[in-house]
């Protein structure tokens, strides 16, 4: 016979829950009176939780369904629950764990928030009984295993929640977010916020604010207390919401109260993690219309194993007529995970022995075990579930909520469930491609910035250089025709190419507003908050990449020194400078090789080349360096010479005309030479220097290239550089390098670049961009719109259109270009020379060569067969006598 026991302290009701309150009193009565189970066969397990909530329903009719299969299948055993109400509660809830452990349960098991679940645990610690919690906290292992050595949480580890939720993040590039939680008193919001934080910087993202509510039970008038702290959001650059943790009713006023202030609309993301999406089953549908387009993770749970089913017809016939006002009877995860528990903890207690059956034994045994159940898996690692969670991305749409993806741990994102061996080819690292399944909040039909977008009530304000030193980038002036500030300049002009591409994604109404101070107090702006963004000749650099964002350079930036030119000096010597020490040298050695190529071929059939060696030598000498100047008067005799002559004459040719060119253009073109051309050298002189006075430059010079600041001058226009040079005021003027070309375009006479790199030492930036806030998208669209800009050409055009150089100095630049030639570009003549010359000298000489080589032959073949002869005479001869000597002896013997 199946007894289950169960006591509510809790005031009875009328209606549909009338007659198991009654029947729950008597039993306990009967229970009281002395009905008495074999201590052997008695299992005692309690559980405390607020039964008013959908969360504590659904624990109650999972555990009273577990307990029912368990009683039907025992023949020994029988399964006692002791139902508590925590009403909410944690001090409630500690109070009623006093009750139950006097009462000898063997074990707890509910606590749906943290703070029940740590006050708990404390005085599970004093009695020495495990407890089983649905809360999770946020604690690194070891400390909530030391803190509470009876609190076993069986809960999604909130780590990984965590985890997930970084990663949609991370997936569309939202640079900042705002955390919104309800705060416990036991830790478990700062350690959810913590780790929030640590997931985030992971991946570059910055939490802007985080909204901390207090206890929805402690405040008197909760609706106008949430509407104040949910209107600080409005003054949030960021609308990307994390709601970390909340009760049912603080969800229900927070949704509710955004939704009415508008941060549920166009470009705004909020996100929840599983504790909050779990309660979606359970609100009414006109709350979850206020959450409509937000995002949420859950659990996965396979639902295609027949327990599950079996698990869910008995789940659904109970929950309906126990709680026939729920609209909803699905099975959640609170309900699973009761059942879990149960299962867990009867398996435990039946494998203590009769000697060692206490709780800490129970508790070991529980820690080491492995089990399964409707949730998968479950087995525990220093007192928390471990599985390996797959969650599942809802999309609230309407007043439902649709699953769009998974996500893993182990293998990221994808769209729907597959087997590990081909996980790799369908899951990714970011949630994009499911992009176009989001339901976004306002229908947003591309993905939301997560920014506060301009609107035409609140355009963005952009911040302009109210004065500048070169008017060409940007120039503030006020119109009295029209009562009007214009704007105009090279930066103006791109900043509307710019825009024309953005507004093709959407729209972006801004407002310009002048602003007379230095970069640096613009860049201040903007890391403030008081603009929006700075839209101007500013120079990216590293500290000021610290506060704000800066866009892809639209054009170079690097340190250029100005100089006046020396005035044009005679120089005696200038005839050398069209040909450099190489090409004179190159051409000195190909003449002499010349030389002595002629000299060869023509010593011998020649008369004008006969006569003593150094006659000939001079001859040859005279005869091919006369041919510079096609001034030669000796007769060829040689074809070979004739030949090499001939290129030697070309080649004589091109030099000519190439050094006759250079040399008349360095005559007629005036050289512009710098007069000082060495840093150091003003450094050391103490001469000054001028600078543009608003921008970093004079920092610069101090700080890292060693100049005394009272050497610094400032110069607030383009226009008193000039002056400033002619009065001697400054030697020298640092200018960046876009500014250096603006200024030589039009003062090119008198002044040019010092150093031939036109830089000096290699001082380069990160040159010219915008400015955005920290986090803002719209930085990244107007990054990719200037490198759309110079991909097709339309920057360049620009560049041309604000500081094409004047026709005076497009003549300068063209003959400033003027250089010493080189034999690089006249190796190819030198190598035909040589080559030709060679060639005709080998061709000239294998004739002698062959006859000598010929003679050379005849005369070792006769004296070989002469010595053959000799030898073959002398080995006759002593043949001979050999002979005659053996007869001789022969005979006398």
């Amino acid at each position: 016979m199946t007894v289950l026991v169960g006591t509510f302290a809790m005031p009875l009701k009328l209606g549909s829950q009338f007659f198991p309150a009654v029947l729950t009193i008597f039993l306990l009565i009967l229970s009281d009176e002395g009905i008495v189970i074999s201590a052997h066969g008695e299992i005692s397990i309690g559980s405390i939780i607020n039964v008013k909530t959908r969360v504590g329903k659904e624990i109650v009719v999972a555990m009273t369904v577990a307990a029912n299969n368990f009683n039907n299948n025992s023949m020994h055993q029988i399964l006692l629950l002791h139902f508590r109400d925590s009403r909410g509660n944690p001090l409630r809830a500690a109070y009623t764990a006093e009750e139950l452990f006097n009462e000898n349960v063997q074990a707890i098991i509910g606590m749906e928030t943290w703070e029940q679940a740590a006050l708990v645990a404390d005085v599970a610690n004093r009695a020495q009984v495990p407890i089983v919690s649905f809360a999770s906290g946020a604690l690194q292992k070891p400390f909530a295993q030391l803190l509470w050595p009876f609190l076993i949480q069986m809960n999604t580890n909130i780590n990984e929640q965590i985890r997930c939720i970084a990663a949609i993040v991370h997936s569309f590039n939202w640079h900042r977010v705002i955390p919104i939680y309800e705060s416990d008193m036991y830790g478990g919001d700062s350690g959810l916020f913590a780790a929030l934080t640590e997931a985030l910087q992971s991946f570059g993202v910055d939490i802007e604010y985080h909204l901390v509510l207090p206890p929805f039970s402690s405040l008197s008038d909760e609706n106008k207390f949430i509407r104040e702290e949910v209107a600080k959001l409005l003054y949030k650059q960021s609308r990307v919401f994390i709601v970390l943790q909340a009760s049912v009713s603080m969800a229900i006023d927070l949704f509710k109260e955004a939704k009415q202030m508008g941060l549920v609309g166009k470009d705004s993301i909020w996100i929840m993690t599983e504790g909050i999406t779990s309660l979606l089953d359970s609100v009414d549908t006109s709350v979850i219309s206020s959450m409509e387009g937000a995002l949420g993770i859950k659990t996965y749970i396979s639902e295609d194993n027949g327990p599950f089913v079996q698990f869910r017809q008995q789940f659904r016939k109970i929950f309906r007529s126990k709680y026939p006002e729920e609209d909803n009877s699905d099975v959640g995860i609170y309900a699973l995970r009761a059942h879990d528990c149960i299962i867990f903890l009867t398996r435990a207690i039946k494998e203590l022995s009769s000697i060692n059956n206490t709780s800490k034994a129970l508790l070991e045994t529980i820690l080491k075990g492995n089990y399964t159940g409707l949730t998968g898996d479950v087995h525990f690692n220093n007192g928390e579930l471990e599985q390996d969670s797959v969650f599942r991305i809802v999309n609230v749409v309407g007043k439902r909520y649709k699953e769009i993806g998974f996500w893993s741990a182990k293998f990221g994102f994808s769209s729907s469930l597959v087997s590990k061996e081909s996980a790799d080819k369908i899951f990714g690292g970011s949630m994009e491609f499911l992009a176009n399944l989001v339901y976004w909040p306002g229908n947003l039909k591309r993905t939301p910035k997560g920014w506060s977008m301009p609107t035409e009530a609140k355009p963005m304000k952009f911040a302009v250089p109210g004065q500048t030193s070169f008017e060409k980038f940007v120039k503030v002036q006020w119109s009295e025709s029209l009562k009007e500030i214009n704007y105009s300049g090279f930066c103006i002009d791109v900043f509307f190419e710019v825009l024309k591409l953005l507004e093709k994604s959407y729209s972006l109404p801004y407002e310009f507003i002048p602003y007379n101070g230095t970069y640096d107090d613009l860049v201040d702006l903007v890391a403030d908050k008081t603009v929006d963004a700075v839209i101007g000749d500013v120079t990216i650099l590293a500290n000021r990449s610290k506060y704000v964002d800066f866009t892809q350079p639209f054009a170079e930036s690097g340190l250029t020194m100005i100089v006046p030119v020396k005035p044009q000096a005679e120089k005696a010597w200038i005839f050398l400078k069209p040909f450099s020490k190489g090409m004179w040298g190159m051409t000195a050695a190909i003449l002499v090789y010349t030389v002595l190529i002629v000299w060869l071929l023509e010593r011998r059939s020649n008369p004008e080349f006969d006569g003593p060696w150094h006659f000939q030598i001079s001859t040859a000498l005279w005869f091919t360096s006369s041919s510079l100047f096609f001034a030669q008067r000796e007769q060829i005799c040689n074809n070979h010479a004739r030949v090499a002559v001939s290129v030697w004459l070309f080649v004589v040719l091109a030099l000519s005309s190439s050094y006759t060119a250079t040399l008349s253009s360095m005559l007629t073109a005036p050289r512009l030479e710098p007069n000082v051309t060495d840093i150091g050298w003003l450094k050391k002189n103490n001469d000054v220097v001028g600078c543009d006075g608003s921008s970093f430059v004079k920092r610069y010079l101090e700080n890292v290239l060693g100049f005394n600041p009272v050497n610094i001058k400032k110069i607030s226009s383009e226009y008193n550089y000039p002056g400033e040079f002619e009065s001697g005021s400054i030697t020298a003027a640092f200018l960046e390098v876009p500014y250096e070309k603006a200024f030589l375009n039009h003062h090119c006479q008198g002044y040019t670049v010092s150093g031939s790199s036109g830089r000096y030492g290699g001082d380069r930036f990160g040159g010219l961009g915008f400015v955005f806030q920290k986090g803002s998208p719209i930085a990244a669209d107007a990054s990719q719109a200037i490198l759309t800009l110079l991909e097709n050409g339309r920057l360049k055009q620009l560049e041309i259109d604000w500081f094409a150089p004047t026709s005076d100095c497009l003549t300068t630049q063209s003959l400033e270009k003027t250089e010493s030639l080189t034999w690089h570009s006249f190796w190819g003549l030198y190598l035909l020379s040589v080559g030709t010359s060679s060639i005709c000298y080998l061709v000239f000489v294998s004739p002698q060569l062959y006859e000598h080589s010929h003679e050379a032959y005849n005369y070792s073949r006769t004296k070989i067969v002469n010595i053959s002869m000799l030898l073959y005479d002398s080995t006759r001869e002593n043949i001979r006598r050999l002979k005659k000597s053996l007869n001789e002896y022969l005979n006398a013997l």
